[in-house]
């Protein structure tokens, strides 16, 4: 900061020099006027000291603003407001109304922004129990006639359907999902089973065997959200294993009390440079190009869902042959910890 201030203040040290040479310079040559070299000499540094010190003192005057601001930014509270420094000088106090101005019409900008979104998750959610209707007649119809083969396949294709508008619910609550969270202890491995019944009739279709493996154990967490993680990653699994492939659901206790349950599929696998990049927003990969079905969301959202309600989300491959996606669990979770 000082050597910034000093380049702002250099045309008042040049004025300065310039002046005391040319005082020196009329002094010399004014043979009216008797001052020897040293009153000279002594004078210059009498004006030298006092203009050091003048230059100090408006230093500390003119910097104290701007250090507390640097301070205020380093914390930066949401009442920052209250923390603006006090304004000596006019400038300051321009700065500090112009921030405030600043902040009120961005508060105004974001509520506008909020409003928005709301609205379009609200028109979202109208629009998805608007067409859940119709897809409720239609799973009766199709219960009804089981028998038939082309029900069957008619039933599967339902089913992706209803993920599809179900993932589409999901979206528009995800940003709001602290006001929908409520944590209980839960046995994981049940609510697998669940989603697997859900997704039978694609499983059927495609003729893929799904095998649960491990302990039953109760975890701490949010069950409809924490479905909705195993919803995208069992989604995920049955897409890309091959046909009369087998998709097998395991959960381990470990002796630190985490527990880890794992989806692991037979398909093509993730190459490892792909690995990093799976839970980014749109990214399908090579497979997903392939295969053209692949939206680049499931992961996605399983990873923005999972960081939220405190599960760590991990994939594993070799990048020739299956995929395993890991959902590790602590048994008295993080959050929950904080509000005893």
């Amino acid at each position: 900061m000082v050597r910034s201030y000093i380049a702002d203040k250099k045309s008042w040290i040049a004025l300065f020099v310039g002046s005391l040479l040319l005082t020196d310079l009329l002094l010399v040559l004014d043979k009216g006027l008797s001052i020897s070299s040293v009153s000279i000499g002594y004078l210059n540094l009498l004006l030298l000291t006092i203009f050091i010190l003048f230059f100090i003192w408006r230093y500390r005057k003119e910097t104290a603003y701007l250090r507390n601001l640097d301070r205020l930014l380093e914390e930066l509270p949401d009442d920052w407001q209250e923390g603006l420094p006090i304004s000596v000088f006019r400038q300051e106090a321009m700065m500090s109304e112009l921030l405030q101005k600043v902040d009120v019409s961005y508060r105004k900008r974001m509520a506008r922004m909020q409003e928005f979104v709301h609205a379009g998750q609200n028109d979202t959610a109208a629009w998805v129990h608007e067409v859940k209707a119709p897809l409720t007649a239609m799973k009766l119809i199709i219960d009804a006639n089981r028998q038939q083969p082309v029900f069957r396949k008619i039933d599967a294709e339902w089913l992706r359907i209803h993920l599809l508008i179900d993932q589409q619910l999901y979206i528009s609550r995800l940003p709001s999902l602290e006001s929908d969270y409520v944590l209980e202890e839960t046995d994981v491995v049940r609510l697998a089973a669940e989603e697997v019944r859900q997704l039978m009739p694609w499983c059927l279709e495609k003729n893929i065997a799904v095998e649960i493996e491990g302990v039953q154990v109760e975890v701490v967490t949010d069950q409809k959200w924490c479905r909705f993680i195993l919803r995208q990653l069992l989604t995920n699994a049955v897409k890309y294993s091959p046909v009369g492939g087998t998709v097998t659901i395991q959960a381990k206790l470990d002796e630190t009390g985490y527990v880890s349950l794992t989806v692991a599929d037979e398909g093509p696998g993730i190459p490892a440079h792909e690995m990093p990049r799976i839970f980014d927003r749109g990214f399908t990969g090579n497979v997903g190009r392939i295969q053209h079905g692949a939206t680049g969301l499931g992961l996605y959202l399983a990873k923005q869902t999972a960081e939220k309600i405190g599960v760590r989300l991990h994939g594993q491959s070799d990048g020739s042959s299956g995929t395993k996606m890991v959902m590790t669990f602590s048994t008295e979770n993080d959050f929950d910890a904080t509000r005893k």
